[in-house]
């Protein structure tokens, strides 16, 4: 591909919603703003909103399709002289837009002759709406009065603190033991990532207040007490976690004490007790749609041990791209990374023409590992399988079965992206990767995706045909094979269970659990690798993502569940249905008071609770091109879960938390302007 060249052209894309009789259209007007006229061209768009190749399209021809890119080509002989306009509109797409990121993030020109031109792409307009697009996040402002004295999230067990002492300049931090002495470490390491230029941690001799770190007996390792002493304070845990956690207790005291001392003081006695209900506290991200890198990464794990997070689900191989190195298959990021025009991926999801991605190598993740793991964070990886395996089977073929006919969709609009559970080759390959990913993670938690296989999956195999004549007999496996062509449209539509995809699947996962078993593994999945009921349950867990039905349902067949229903916890979706408002819409829209007010176990039986392993936020990052978009979408929600899992629901308040909330950090630091 050559180098993109920019050019004096721009694309309006415009959502004109349906109205009276009159259906919606989504339309793409391509303006010739001045130079040579263009002949013999393609537009090419990407955006999380997905043309229907086989529905009406005016004014072009959608000449190549995958998933959410789209290649238009203008009818023979066109030409886009300097003033035209080449207007086209689309009247069939995946789902109607609902927000102004559905639309195209990125646009370019193909040229016959190997040229490309990038294009300046504005965001999507509603015919409906003129109202001003929303970016970066909803901060709440710290009222003039508050009904706490001091600022922490999530909110403690037990706050008892007495008057108004004068700020200390800072921490000095005094160890008892080896324990502590890690902790002091971790979280002057901590505060220097959020807050650098706070001087939160200083020596006695710059007026560093001393805090003493003392072994004490407490009911959890995430247990500390903080004892206020005036001229010291006293921090008591039974280990590293509870140590850090306290501390991060008393920083954000002095924080907001610091920020405003009007609303906030630094207690001069008192104590605070405190311990979480929750076991699993968690932040799953998808750098998969959109790719961070390693810094990025290492800043919101800082994030999440101030938010007192505990987990973080690490989605690293989907249809769009693979992230993580593995030395026997070099194909899977050499392939599986990059994005660009005329690789094996093109531009997806605003991706640019040039060649764009990346992946976390081999010595980032033990940095990345180790990191969490100071600030007392159990990092648990994702390779998604066997469905959304697209980019994966592009770099290693050999998955695919040779004599494969026809093909079956995903919700997401990718072909055949399903690894073969017929295939022996398929095994040797997964269990070759896993083993290289235990190597990797001492968690020894594996997550293996499980979710969203196509109804028609392998439908045109004749070795899984094969197979599944052989495990449900001839009348499962002809059914099946009529199921070739099948297109998922919703998530969640095609319900798997009783078919032969859940025949297969299931074979699939019960060997790759039985080898993580063996290898000292506890096998993760999302609420699919249910059907069957074929993993062991002793050494496995589910994240249930449909509803808190599914998930109480689950945890009654005796599965631990960790809850993160899309309704509430997908923090992707939009904040509110407004069109101004980014995000994604098909689970919903859930803003931080519904998120806060959510019970996750309503309903539940004493039974079912006992098989709760906690909670999760989930951020799937298609509709996050701008990082803007990312701080609007996450927080304060993540705060806000964080508060969930970690106080007892009599314990919490809204109009508390709401007060609290605008002085947590953010990830990239941007404001709705």
């Amino acid at each position: 591909m050559s180098a993109p060249q920019r050019s004096a052209l721009r694309l309006e894309t415009i959502w004109n919603p349906p109205s009276g009789n009159a259906e919606f259209s989504y339309a793409l007007r391509l303006k010739h703003m001045g130079g040579e006229p263009l002949t013999n061209f393609a537009l090419c768009v990407s955006g999380p909103g997905r043309v229907d190749p086989a529905g009406r399209v005016e004014g072009a021809v959608v000449s190549k399709r995958l998933s959410n890119f789209t290649e238009f080509r203008p009818p023979e002989g066109f030409v886009l002289a300097q003033g035209d306009t080449w207007s086209i509109s689309v009247f069939a797409l995946s789902w109607q837009f609902q927000h102004w990121t559905d639309g195209a993030t990125n646009a370019y020109l193909a040229l016959d002759d190997g040229r490309i031109i990038t294009l300046e792409c504005e965001p999507t307009r509603s015919s409906a709406s003129n109202a001003p697009l929303k970016r970066g996040a909803e901060i709440f402002p710290v009222p003039a009065q508050v009904s706490v004295p001091v600022s922490i999230i999530p909110w403690p067990s037990k706050v008892s603190v007495g008057a108004r002492m004068p700020l200390p300049a800072g921490f000095a931090l005094q160890a008892s033991n080896a324990e502590a002495e890690a902790a002091a470490e971790n979280f002057t390491a901590l505060v220097e990532r959020l807050f650098a230029v706070e001087g939160m941690v200083r020596p006695a001799a710059e007026g560093g207040m001393p805090v003493l770190l003392t072994a004490a007996d407490l009911p959890g390792p995430e247990s500390y007490r903080i004892r206020f002493r005036g001229s010291s304070v006293e921090v008591e845990a039974a280990g590293r976690t509870g140590f850090l956690y306290g501390l991060i207790t008393l920083g954000q005291i002095w924080r907001g004490a610091r920020l405003h001392p009007q609303v906030f003081h630094f207690p001069g006695s008192g104590e605070i007790t405190d311990e979480p209900q929750m076991a699993w506290r968690g932040l799953h991200l998808d750098v998969a749609r959109q790719f961070y890198g390693a810094a990025e990464i290492k800043k919101l794990l800082a994030v999440l041990a101030w938010n007192k997070l505990n987990h973080f689900h690490w989605h690293l191989s989907d249809d769009e791209a693979w992230r993580v190195e593995i030395d026997a298959y070099p194909a899977l990021t050499e392939i599986g990374a990059w994005r660009g025009h005329g690789l094996a991926i093109p531009p997806l999801l605003g991706s640019s023409p040039a060649r764009t991605g990346g992946f976390y190598t081999k010595a980032a993740v033990r940095e990345i590992v180790s990191l969490a793991s100071s600030f007392g964070i159990t990092v648990v990886p994702e390779i998604d399988m066997p469905g959304h395996c697209y980019a994966m089977q592009l770099a290693i073929p050999e998955l695919r079965d040779p004599d494969e006919m026809g093909s079956y969709y995903s919700v997401q609009g990718f072909p055949d992206n399903c690894l073969n559970p017929a295939r022996e080759e398929t095994y040797e390959i997964v269990e070759t990767i896993l083993s290289e990913l235990i190597d990797l993670f001492p968690s020894k938690i594996i997550h293996i995706g499980a979710d969203e296989v196509p109804l028609g999956a392998w439908s045109g195999s004749p070795q899984a045909l094969a197979r599944l004549r052989s495990l449900a007999g001839d009348e499962i496996a002809d059914r099946h094979a009529e199921r070739l062509n099948v297109i998922t449209n919703d998530h969640g539509a095609d319900d798997i269970s009783g078919s032969g995809t859940a025949v297969l699947q299931a074979e699939f996962l019960q060997r790759a659990q039985r080898f993580l078993a063996a290898n000292g593994c506890t096998t993760g999945g999302w609420e699919e690798a249910a059907h069957g009921d074929v993993i062991d349950k002793s050494r496995s867990y589910l994240c249930s993502w449909r509803n808190v039905e599914v998930a109480a349902e689950l945890a009654a067949q005796g599965y631990e569940i960790v809850v993160c229903p899309g309704q509430v916890y997908y923090l992707d979706m939009a904040l509110r249905p407004d069109w101004d408002e980014p995000g994604a819409n098909w689970a919903g829209t859930s803003d931080a008071e519904k998120l806060y007010q959510f019970d996750p176990v309503e309903g539940w039986t004493d039974a079912q609770r006992n098989m709760l392993r906690g909670i999760q936020a989930c951020i799937w990052s298609e509709p996050m091109t701008d990082r803007a978009v990312f701080d609007r979408l996450v927080f304060p929600r993540l705060s806000a879960l964080a508060e969930n899992g970690w106080t007892r629901p009599e314990a919490k308040s809204w109009e508390r938390f709401r007060a609290l909330a605008g002085l947590m950090p953010l990830l990239y630091g941007i404001q709705q302007a």
